[in-house]
């Protein structure tokens, strides 16, 4: 029996490469807090004017971390990570330092105190100063190198679900995939039947990340390593919640390593992008040296730190 139109067909991932290690990349972009955050970097202002009795002490409080949740979870429909709350408290600090520098060297005059006037005032001081090291052929291959991950394109993954009306166990599907496997009402060249009323939905071109993303490193492995036309019944686990799933896979395509030859321009604009990005980065740190920065949480024990900069001005490219 032949298998039904498809009923869903889902995009594959547009990308698979990330961050390894150092902040997550979308906290990498310049000027960040003047185009993605601005809710997080200034919604919090009036917490920091009150607390002007020392201009050289920053203290980061519980409505900072609040905020900045409250606008992530706005904008992605789920919390942040301990990670990503980190990185975005630190955005907020790095806004901060060059805030006060801008106010120190009155550079909110004429601007009505506008917090993202003066901070974006005193960013473009510190652009001004930031210089490109030279960077021949050899240098960006090497870089490219130390981030092939961003230019390789992965292995990619076209498989297939039958999906049983109804919520159907583990045992219910198993039954049903051992029909599917015997040619009884379908089969190992069919799919779902009429008879059932099963559905099916495709997916095409699914890189490793996206698997473990979607339905588990176990799931990643196990359909990766499965035999092609074979229905099989997979273990996921969906938003922390384990689930069973009909599934086979379809094709697979090879992984195939970038030509630095023809990324070289993209190679060059990532280079750049980074390394103006580090000297933001520096010379904020800079900057931050002359605060005591203060972490206030609430009921527990304050500590003190110096500032250390990062997410807000950029970092290493993904």
């Amino acid at each position: 029996m032949t298998m039904p139109p498809a009923t869903e067909t889902r995009a594959a991932s547009t990308s698979s490469s990330s961050s390894k290690g150092g902040w997550p990349a979308w906290t990498r972009e310049p000027l960040l807090h003047f185009l993605l955050l601005g809710g997080v970097l200034f919604g919090v202002d009036h917490v920091m004017v009150g607390r002007a009795d020392d201009p050289m002490r920053i203290v980061v409080g519980p409505e900072v971390d609040a905020e900045a949740t409250q606008v992530f979870t706005a904008s992605r429909g789920r919390a942040p990570d301990a990670k990503e709350l980190a990185a975005l408290r630190q955005v907020w600090l790095d806004n901060e330092v060059l805030y006060r520098e801008g106010l120190a060297l009155q550079l909110d005059k004429g601007d009505s105190a506008i917090r993202e006037r003066v901070i974006f005032k005193s960013l473009s001081m510190i652009d001004a100063g930031v210089k490109l090291p030279p960077a021949d052929d050899a240098h960006l291959r090497g870089w490219f190198e130390s981030h092939r991950e961003k230019y390789d394109d992965p292995a990619r993954f076209d498989f297939e679900e039958a999906v049983l009306p109804g919520d159907a166990d583990e045992a219910a599907l198993r039954a049903f995939v051992a029909k599917l496997n015997g040619g009884v009402n379908g089969g190992a060249n069919g799919g779902a039947s009429n008879d059932t009323g099963a559905g099916l939905r495709v997916f095409k071109g699914r890189p490793h990340a996206n698997l473990v993303q979607s339905y588990g490193a176990d799931f990643a492995k196990a359909i990766e390593s499965s035999t092609v036309g074979e229905w099989r019944v997979f273990r996921t686990v969906e938003g922390g919640n384990p689930a069973w799933r009909a599934m086979r896979l379809v094709s697979t395509t090879p992984a195939r390593p970038g030509d630095f030859n023809v990324l070289r321009g993209v190679v060059l604009q990532d280079w750049t992008d980074a390394t103006l990005s580090e000297q933001r980065s520096a010379a904020v740190l800079a900057l931050s040296r002359k605060y005591t920065i203060r972490r206030d949480a609430g009921s527990t024990a304050a500590t003190t730190a110096k500032a250390a900069s990062g997410a807000a001005v950029g970092g290493d490219s993904q």
